[in-house]
């Protein structure tokens, strides 16, 4: 299946729906935004991603979606089931970004040269505000374009990017050191999209051990940090007169990403079977 043809931006979707949300539980939890100060957090989304090697995602939380993006020009077809995303039997998802092409898939260029995974929980999750982290360790190489990432759940009847679109995390393979946050909405998307990057120091790399990357979203404020440093702060002041569209429910989406307008294509150096390995997803309040 093709997505639809929306306006390009860098991270479109292939399908959305109406969302529900899970019950919650109550755990202590340190402060996300770098204090070690304990308060008590209700947790209402959390996968640890425990289950036998090959095990596809729990369906209960997540959607896997199908199909190619031209939207940005990505080179995937992104699989059903567990070919590109099964857990390791060690507690993580891992999404494979493999050079193959099975089932003769067809993409908006032709045959399709790669296949990967998307996940979502749309019509499984929602949060309106939160804390929303993930701890992972991305992929390496030219074209890899690992990200996770939200979108407004009314993306049905207000389209992209009237919806909204919060980027937890998003790094493209010629960056190896840095990792990008980003707000999308009407009047700033796509290359307009506002937000910043972050730099380990040394010149480290982020595919060479795993990282926390979360959002702190309140009302009129999001605030990003990596492994419990904050990067950025944005609010309703940083986007210009236009709407802020964040006072509402996302949805959650992981993905891997090959080639597509932002990170350029594969080239001869980019080694394949590259791997997003997720060792967990949580939300709390």
């Amino acid at each position: 299946m093709r997505s639809s043809l929306r306006p390009l931006s860098r991270r479109l979707p292939l399908g959305a729906a109406a969302l529900l949300c899970v019950a919650a539980a109550f755990v202590p939890s340190a402060n996300a935004a770098g204090t070690d100060d304990a308060h008590t957090t209700a947790v209402t989304f959390s996968d640890d991603f425990n289950g036998p090697a090959g095990s596809a995602v729990d369906g209960s939380k997540w959607v896997t979606e199908t199909g190619d993006n031209v939207n940005n020009h990505e080179r995937q077809w992104y699989t059903a089931g567990n070919n590109n995303a099964a857990l390791d039997g060690q507690g993580n998802l891992v999404i494979t970004a493999r050079k193959e092409n099975p089932s003769n898939y067809q993409c908006w260029y032709g045959t399709c040269q790669y296949t990967s995974a998307r996940l979502n929980t749309s019509g499984k999750f929602e949060t309106t505000h939160g804390h929303v982290e993930a701890r992972m360790k991305i992929p390496r190489g030219q074209g890899m374009w690992p990200a996770f990432w939200m979108l407004g759940s009314d993306i049905g009847s207000a389209g992209w990017p009237n919806c909204g679109e919060i980027d937890v995390m998003e790094n493209v393979g010629k960056e190896p050191s840095t990792v990008h946050g980003t707000i999308h909405g009407p009047g700033y998307s796509g290359a307009g999209g506002i937000g910043a990057g972050h730099s380990l120091p040394d010149g480290q790399a982020f595919a060479d051990a795993f990282h926390t990357f979360a959002v702190d979203w309140t009302p009129n404020k999001i605030t990003w940090s990596v492994d419990g440093t904050v990067y950025q702060t944005r609010t309703p002041a940083d986007v210009g007169g236009n709407q802020w569209v964040f006072e509402k429910p996302f949805f959650l989406i992981l993905n891997l990403a090959v080639g597509g307008d932002w990170p350029g294509d594969p080239d001869a150096g980019t080694q394949f079977p590259q791997q997003l390995v997720v060792d967990y997803v949580r939300v709390s309040t």
